[in-house]
């Protein structure tokens, strides 16, 4: 007995050095992200004001007005009028110096590791995210954001990825029977997650639980395409969205590069009402590390990934693709003319009605956050769609989507005061919306200097253990 106490005594004591630790660095993370706190910058408290002088970008159709003022009330668009016709006693009145107003952009497929990202985003004129593999360090930002705690863009998060018991990997939640699907469900709306997301391994059992109980818990559903039905099957009233266009290829198409099978694919989405986020940046980049022969992965943006992934995920993927390129010499070109497929196959969505929604699969360990949303931009246009097309899909589109981004997108009496001012008409350069003179969430202002805070602070960060730890807790609580 006296062995067993002395073991369970150092036990004891071994746990409590360890949940000391774990507090400790976990404090440390916190205090490092304190510059992210609303009170720290006076000016961006108020979100109440008159903006004059501006030229806005409204996002309801290809045009610019021109001249006008705004009146912005407790982070709402009260009323647009013409220059200098705004007096209203009370609030300040902030020269917008013939500048240009826009919605701010809107990433509908992300994946946040820690929140020193929300000051990326926020940089990048992103004001509000769609994250896609939730956990429950999620729930805590999206409450701390809602309460005015810290500057962020706003913040929506799915569940767990849920998944078949056939399906491995601890990134995913293995079901195994229709009953407890339904109860996962029911849980995580509780628990305030704001959709669902389903992941690559359902089977039909499962999706049909998963999108019943989903209709009755009034919740929606993001879908990454699964291998266990057509891809035809899996569009249903309650999933709002279809991820990555490599899996329309690879689930859709069985892998055949052919301009004459993609009608159906594309009539479904119509007839469905069902938007699509193509995340085309990451394949891109895919070619990028495969095109630069060994030269590894760009470091400009490399810096802006968290430390954790770039040890799990982004030097794996530059591993893995050096090594298919040296057993396959043609992989280059093969993903390249898969890419130029992910072109034409876009612009044939767009030409026919399709939802598109910007989604660029940031916190992968190849797409920087904030960043890619620009890349994956460019990628639009490079496919043929207009400048004002092309923003459409980070603006008016996500408030198509789903009841978390209605009343956003658009310049308009009414509408939350999530915008953007540039210097330039990005209808016409749609490059000024990567350098914001200022942006704006909810009306909190945020000016350059604090968003080139944001970045510096963000620049080869460490916290791996920090994010590590989170994880742990993830794979604890989910799992």
């Amino acid at each position: 007995m006296k062995y067993i106490r002395i073991f369970l005594k150092s036990l004891t004591l071994l746990v409590l050095i360890l949940a000391g630790y774990i507090l400790i660095i976990l404090a440390i993370d916190y205090y490092k992200t304190d510059y992210l706190k609303l009170n720290n910058y006076p000016d961006s408290i108020k979100n109440s004001f008159v903006i004059n002088n501006v030229n806005i970008v409204p996002m309801t159709k290809d045009t610019i007005l021109e001249h006008k003022s705004i009146f912005i009330k407790e982070g709402f668009i009260k009323k647009i009028a013409e220059a200098d016709s705004l007096h209203i006693d009370g609030y300040d009145i902030i020269n917008g110096n013939n500048m240009f107003l826009s919605p701010g952009l809107i990433d509908m497929h992300i994946h946040l590791w820690d929140r020193y990202e929300l000051g990326l985003y926020l940089a990048n004129g992103i004001t509000a995210v769609r994250n896609l593999w939730g956990y429950p360090m999620h729930l805590r930002i999206k409450k701390d954001i809602e309460n005015k705690n810290i500057l962020g863009p706003m913040f929506f998060t799915s569940s767990p990825k849920l998944t078949s018991s056939d399906d491995p990997g601890d990134d995913k939640v293995q079901i195994k029977t229709a009953d407890e699907a339904k109860k996962l469900v029911i849980e995580y709306k509780k628990r305030g997650f704001n959709f669902i997301k389903i992941y690559a391994g359902l089977n039909k059992e499962l999706f049909k639980a998963i999108t019943e109980q989903a209709k009755v818990s009034n919740i929606k559903i993001v879908s990454h395409p699964n291998r266990n039905m057509p891809y035809l099957k899996q569009f249903n009233s309650q999933v709002v969205s279809m991820e990555h266009m490599e899996e329309i290829v690879q689930e859709g198409l069985n892998f055949n590069l052919d301009t004459t099978k993609v009608k159906p694919i594309i009539q479904k989405f119509v007839a469905t009402k069902t938007s699509f986020s193509p995340t085309l940046i990451g394949y891109y980049k895919i070619y990028e590390m495969l095109e630069q022969n060994g030269n590894g992965l760009n470091p400009d943006f490399l810096k802006y990934i968290n430390p954790l992934i770039q040890i799990t995920d982004s030097k794996v993927q530059y591993s893995r693709w050096k090594s298919e390129k040296t057993l396959n010499p043609s992989i280059t070109e093969a993903i390249y003319k898969q890419h130029q497929f992910h072109l034409y196959l876009l612009k044939q969505m767009q030409k026919n009605g399709v939802n598109i929604i910007c989604g660029t699969d940031a916190g992968i360990g190849i797409t920087a956050p904030g960043y890619s949303l620009h890349e994956e931009l460019n990628l639009y246009k490079e496919a043929g769609l207009s400048n004002y097309e092309t923003l459409k899909t980070a603006t008016i589109n996500p408030s198509k989507t789903q009841k978390e981004f209605k009343n956003m997108g658009t310049v308009e009496e009414g509408k939350i005061a999530n915008l953007l001012l540039t210097k330039t008409n990005p209808l016409k350069d749609i490059e000024t919306l990567k350098f914001p003179e200022c942006v704006m969430v909810k009306g909190h202002r945020i000016n350059q200097n604090t968003l080139s805070l944001f970045i510096n602070k963000a620049i080869n960060r460490n916290g791996l253990v920090t994010t590590a730890i989170r994880y742990a807790e993830y794979l604890f609580v989910e799992k």
